[in-house]
């Protein structure tokens, strides 16, 4: 398999308080080491070598510690927010220009221990959203998924019927992000939302739980995983 991913490393991470007052969510110690270690090195095992870091927080030290990325066996370019944050819509439709498609988007706080190749063998349409059948265990559930369909997807307006979540790993071609200005600030949710309602969002069913670093719980489950 051959693809490139946006990993999106570019946010302040609020909810981890003071621990990241100086450090980018992404360089954050885990296991003895930056996390965003341990994330180029699972995807480098999923062959996926060609990666765009969208940073934004904080971004010096990101790209000090990765560098060109091929101590962990990938290779690694940059599109920066600038002074203004973006959104992770708007950081991914800014990298767009290195990217070719279809491509992989992961979070910067997430680790994902899934075949991502099976990921891209589902992929139609101009997205697809992963899921996984969480029941509200790890973190809220916001999608409906029924029969291999996926049918609502919502952050804020939440219902009984949404039993799954995002996994955290999409698939895109170039055109999902047509309807958005570029240059504005905007959220992948909404992305998701617009390709939704077009009918061009898929949803492909993750068995594997997720991992994640952006609050205190998953950076502790996360740590004691990666040890």
């Amino acid at each position: 398999m051959s693809a490139k991913l946006a990993l999106l490393a570019g946010g302040r991470a609020t909810r981890l308080g003071a621990l990241t007052d100086d450090t980018p969510k992404s360089m954050l110690d885990v296991a003895g080491e930056p996390f965003i270690a341990h994330q180029l090195r699972l995807l480098a095992t999923q062959a996926i070598t060609d990666i765009v870091i969208c940073t934004g927080y904080l971004s010096d030290a990101i790209e000090n510690f990765v560098g060109d990325g091929k101590r962990f066996g990938v290779n690694v370019r940059y599109s920066p927010d600038g002074a203004v944050l973006i959104g992770t819509g708007g950081a991914i439709q800014k990298a767009l220009p290195l990217l070719t498609e279809p491509f992989f988007v992961m979070y910067g706080d997430s680790y994902l221990p899934t075949d991502f190749s099976a990921v891209q063998r589902a992929f139609k349409g101009q997205g697809l959203m992963t899921v996984f059948h969480n029941e509200g265990q790890w973190d809220t559930s916001n999608v409906q998924f029924e029969r291999g369909e996926l049918l609502n997807y919502d952050k804020k307006n939440l219902t009984q019927q949404m039993q799954y979540i995002d996994y955290g790993l999409g698939v895109f071609t170039k055109a999902a992000f047509d309807g958005f200005a570029p240059g504005t600030s905007f959220d992948l949710a909404e992305v998701f939302q617009d390709l939704l309602k077009k009918k061009q969002l898929s949803g492909y069913e993750v068995k594997e739980r997720f991992y994640e670093i952006g609050s205190h719980q998953g950076l502790a489950e996360t740590a004691a995983l990666l040890a």
